[in-house]
This record gives C-alpha cells, sequence and structure tokens, in this order.
C-alpha cells in the first residue's frame, strides 16, 4: 500500500494547480464509470475519491435518493469520476479495486469502501479494510494484492486524474458538474438533493 505513496503524489499536487480551462466534463468516454441513461438529455457528473469523508457522506446522506429519482428513472446520465484526496494511496488503491472487481461491481465496490472509511481511518487498518472489501466481491487476496500493485492500471488512474483536474477545475471533492455547469461553490463540497434538482431542473429546460 505505502508504495502507491509516491507514485500518486505527484498527481496529486497535480490536482492542486489547477488549469485555466472552464468545466466541461459532458463528453463520457469508455474510461467513465456510469449509471443511469446514456441518452439522457441531462448528464451528471460527480468528481469524487475514495478517501474523502464528504463524498462518504454524500453517499450515505443523498445517492440513494438520488439514484431513486433520477438513475434509476433514466432521467439522468450519472457520471463517477476518480479524483485522489488524502490517504491518496488509499484513495488510489480503492478505485484500482473498484475497476477491477468489473463495472458491473463498480460501484457496489465504492459503496462498500465509503462504508468502511469511518472504520478504517479509525483504526488505521487499511490494507485490511479493502481486503475485506474486495473479498465480499468475489476476490481472493492474491487478485486484491496483483490489483493495487498493478503499475500499468495505476499509471491510467493517474492519467484520468491529471486530465479531470485540469478540465474540470477540480478544487475539492466532492464537485458536482451537470451538463457543463458546476453546482454551487468552485471549491465543490456535497450539495443537497434540493440543490442538484434546481440544477437539473435547469438544464432541463
Amino acid at each position: 500500500m505505502r508504495s502507491l505513496i509516491s507514485r500518486v503524489t505527484l498527481v496529486a499536487a497535480l490536482a492542486a494547480g489547477l488549469a485555466s480551462c472552464g468545466p466541461k466534463g459532458e463528453t463520457v468516454t469508455a474510461d467513465d464509470m456510469t449509471q443511469g441513461n446514456p441518452n439522457a438529455k441531462v448528464t451528471v457528473v460527480e468528481y469524487a475519491s475514495a478517501s474523502c469523508s464528504h463524498c462518504a457522506e454524500w453517499n450515505e446522506d443523498v445517492y440513494p435518493a438520488f439514484k431513486a429519482k433520477y438513475i434509476d428513472t433514466g432521467k439522468v446520465n450519472y457520471v463517477y469520476r476518480e479524483i485522489l484526496t488524502p490517504p491518496q494511496e488509499v484513495a488510489a488503491a480503492s478505485f484500482l479495486m473498484a475497476r477491477c472487481a468489473g463495472k458491473d461491481k463498480y460501484f457496489q465496490v465504492v459503496d462498500s469502501v465509503y462504508r468502511a472509511q469511518h472504520q478504517m481511518f479509525q483504526t488505521g487498518q487499511f490494507r485490511e479494510g479493502l481486503l475485506s472489501v474486495a473479498q465480499s466481491a468475489g476476490m481472493s487476496e492474491e487478485q486484491f494484492n496483483a490489483c493495487v500493485s498493478d503499475e500499468k492500471a495505476l499509471k491510467a488512474l493517474n492519467d484520468r486524474v491529471e486530465k479531470y483536474s485540469k478540465e474540470a477545475k477540480i478544487q475539492g471533492t466532492p464537485t458536482f458538474v451537470v451538463n457543463g455547469k458546476k453546482v454551487g461553490s468552485e471549491e465543490g463540497g456535497a450539495r443537497t438533493l434540493a440543490e442538484l434538482d434546481a440544477a437539473i431542473a435547469e438544464a432541463s429546460k
């Protein structure tokens, strides 16, 4: 786990130093993890980190209602994009593991990481916590170890983080972008369902 630190620190620094581009994010690629209707008029992009406590809170408090109202009904195309926040090695390992589990289990794994996050932070047993999540998703310890040490996958993750951070000017997580327009402040932060309702309604006009 700790061997990942040096390789992701540079990306974290790049994420903090922002480019001058305005928010984009409407173009969904094969690298994106998505839910909902890919042909929906409204695309909601969440830039989030698996080690971000505010992201975990939003996942628990708002996401279920958001999913029921907009994703399950096909009203939006929801796109989840990975950002690395401290401890970066935990966020990186979480995302590598989620992708190794497969697209059909990706969101399940990320949800499990969020739910395990508080205990991992309290105990400091990050590897044990992530391994438990991996095993619950059907991965063996050997597969987990191979997954989180995959240099090619880590480089691809780093490249995505750098690209997202520059293009969408991500200053904090979670940040929500609805049809290319950021919801709330430039610094990001968890958004209420009412705030997202208003942004989606405006984008739907």
